[in-house]
């Protein structure tokens, strides 16, 4: 499934917790666009419980299902018996881009290989029956320069492919550059970017007869993905 433009992501952090044979085990999903975003979660989850016995861990970067990106470790359980498990609930999961942390406080009672894989796995399987998502897009840029008075066709051809326009510039010449395209989620809010995506549109469009001319000509593949489509208008001659 590489290279799947779009798919279900975590929409925000999800806990769950349960209590198994005295231990406790807390299961902490979230959004890892990045090995280093991954990295990054485990790293606050293991601060926000420092006393606990162990934090076992596993990730999925890029869609689900898909195996380039992954990640997962024991943190000191019987090998095989938490990073494993957790890592195959996260491949299963109709959900990409995930980083799951499974923290454990040893209640006195051993759990064996058996109850330990049950735990960790169950775990994770729990916080992704009721995890929120929602999806990520991958955004590619568009500069145009039209006529002011083709700005109302503009505006009417954008909905079909999803395309937004996020910038207005009104001048005498030129076409502002293209916004470097992103991944993001959807209804996210435009901080920094969290994964640079190599892919920017590679000519000018333009608008002739209220149509513009990059949705029917060699940028209509891209189009069918979500656009932000910055714009510099002017009024040509």
């Amino acid at each position: 499934m590489s290279g799947a433009s779009r798919y279900p992501v975590p929409a925000a952090a999800h806990r769950v917790e349960q209590e198994i044979s005295r231990s406790r085990f807390i299961t902490t999903i979230g959004r890892a666009p990045t090995v280093e975003d991954a990295q990054a979660f485990i790293r606050a989850v293991t601060d926000e419980f420092r006393g606990a016995t162990h934090h076992c861990w596993a990730y999925v970067v890029g869609p689900p299902g898909d195996t380039g990106r992954i990640g997962m470790s024991d943190a000191g359980e019987p090998h095989g018996t938490a990073g494993r498990p957790m890592l195959n609930a996260l491949l299963h999961a109709p959900v990409g881009d995930v980083v799951a942390v499974v923290t454990r406080y040893y209640g006195g009672t051993k759990l064996g290989t058996g109850g330990l894989v049950r735990a960790y796995g169950g775990g994770v399987q729990a916080a992704l029956s009721t995890l929120p998502v929602t999806e990520r897009i991958e955004y590619v840029s568009l500069a145009v320069t039209i006529d002011y008075a083709k700005l109302t066709s503009l505006q009417q051809v954008c909905p079909e492919p999803e395309a937004e326009i996020v910038a207005r510039e009104f001048g005498e010449q030129g076409a502002v550059p293209g916004i470097p395209g992103r991944a993001v989620a959807a209804g996210e809010g435009r901080g920094p970017p969290e994964e640079q995506v190599p892919q920017e549109a590679d000519r000018i469009g333009d608008v002739q007869g209220g149509v513009l001319v990059a949705v029917a000509g060699d940028l209509a593949p891209r189009l069918s993905h979500h656009l932000d489509v910055r714009l510099r208008i002017q009024n040509l001659p």
